[in-house]
């Protein structure tokens, strides 16, 4: 963690920070660096690859399930990316975007939900235009220590390690739902 360790990470004890996930009706998400861990495997037919967090995954879905929706904002395009939302049910796909603060207009046209009902999660700094412009900013634990100066909300866990899946739980704990999923696997 080259970054962080020179600054003070945010935790999430703080009731401003409950009640601003509390608000959050959609989840903003990078990919590289946070669906992923940044990594992208090419093979001898440059044929692209990613590894995907299952325990991410199952986070978005317990997300999605309680009503928050969850969107894809990234810099790259990527077949595999529309892969995994079709899998995960992600229909709010942004991809190819090179400044991110400026589709958000877009995004809150599209889901009728003002800005500050919107979280980002990003980890580089593409994705400072959007922190500034959003309800709830998040960096992953790996972001460059700019963003996480400038995030809401700094995850313990890093991109692609399970950094998506702790937000997911944050949200519904703030929203006073992860009781009752709890128990709905008991």
């Amino acid at each position: 963690m080259p970054y962080a360790k020179h600054i003070k990470v945010k935790k999430m004890e703080n009731s401003n920070q409950t009640e601003k996930l509390n608000s959050i009706k959609l989840l903003l998400l990078d990919v590289d660096g946070v669906l992923t861990d940044g990594g992208i495997i090419y093979n001898d037919k440059g044929v692209e690859t990613k590894i995907f967090n299952v325990k991410d995954g199952f986070g978005i879905r317990l997300l999605m399930d309680a009503g928050i929706n969850v969107g894809i904002i990234t810099g790259r395009r990527s077949e595999v990316l529309h892969h995994r939302c079709k899998n995960l049910g992600i229909n709010l796909i942004f991809d190819g975007i090179q400044n991110k603060g400026a589709i958000l207009d877009d995004i809150i046209k599209k889901t009728d939900l003002p800005g500050h009902k919107i979280a980002f999660m990003g980890d580089d700094l593409p994705d400072l235009s959007l922190f500034k412009k959003v309800g709830f900013s998040i960096a992953t634990a790996d972001a460059h220590e700019v963003l996480q100066r400038n995030a809401d909300m700094v995850t313990l866990q890093k991109g692609g390690k399970g950094a998506v899946r702790e937000v997911c739980e944050k949200i519904l704990q703030a929203k006073g739902l992860w009781d009752d999923i709890l128990k709905s696997f008991e």
